[in-house]
């Protein structure tokens, strides 16, 4: 017997990168997987691509608005009755130079990355199970400054700061907060922030001590890990998967 068999994990941001390998490896695993994502079209796409009929749900939904939210979890209620676990992993990418960024800039970054994930976890917490286990994505960039990076990074140091302060308030219901921090990986936030071009991807690459982009599906597993019952004594903590990009110095 699978440990997620009858285990339902909502995800957001699901249509794509991260989110999607994540809810492929959960499906595989025996979970009913609710998908949250803004980009319809993705959506659809990863519904295609997952099957799995009644185990999984797709909602359109844009974390950064409450009503959106709400209706979110009316949908995964009716669906699936309650949860065991939460991946928020919405976001949004961002560069710019302080001195150009603008009033709209901060309420997009701000408002998914960082209010989408505190919200997405508060509207969620009546339907999660005692016992269950969030997992919050939070960002390299938090741990290393980089110019063109501070709105970004902001929103998610604030993020990795939820997961540390969200793991006391909980864990009177026995619900584990952790946040796992992907290095550079192969998404398509990837492709934007590199602009698909290949010399800015072998930079990126020569920034990592394991020389390489990371797969989603390796965050994935360590999600898995977070959400699972093998990590029952672990909250309030941050798990880089990053091929040494925050720690190392490569050769």
């Amino acid at each position: 017997m699978s440990e997620f068999a009858d285990i339902a994990v909502l995800i957001t941001g699901g249509g794509s990168g991260i989110g999607l390998a994540t809810a492929r490896s959960l499906l595989k695993a025996g979970a009913r997987v609710a998908l949250a994502g803004r980009d319809e079209d993705r959506l659809e796409a990863a519904a295609r691509e997952l099957g799995h009929g009644e185990r999984l749900l797709t909602v359109p939904a844009d974390v950064s608005r409450c009503d959106d939210l709400d209706r979110l979890m009316d949908r995964v209620g009716e669906r699936f009755g309650g949860l065991g676990g939460v991946f928020a992993n919405a976001g949004v990418p961002f560069a710019s130079r302080a001195a150009d960024i603008t009033e709209a800039d901060y309420d997009l970054v701000v408002g998914t990355n960082f209010k989408g994930t505190l919200f997405t976890v508060q509207k969620a917490l009546p339907l999660l199970r005692d016992g269950g286990s969030v997992v919050l994505n939070g960002s390299w960039l938090a741990h290393r400054g980089a110019a063109m990076g501070a709105l970004y990074a902001a929103s998610k140091a604030a993020v990795l700061s939820l997961a540390s302060t969200l793991a006391p308030d909980l864990a009177e219901r026995g619900i584990r907060v952790n946040a796992v921090t992907p290095g550079h990986v192969q998404t398509p936030m990837l492709d934007v922030v590199t602009g698909n071009q290949e010399q800015v991807r072998e930079f990126f690459r020569g920034q990592v001590a394991l020389g390489r982009i990371g797969d989603p599906e390796e965050i994935a597993e360590t999600v898995l890990f977070l959400l699972s019952p093998r990590s029952s004594y672990i909250t309030g903590q941050e798990i880089v998967v990053d091929g040494g990009l925050v720690g190392s110095i490569p050769n």
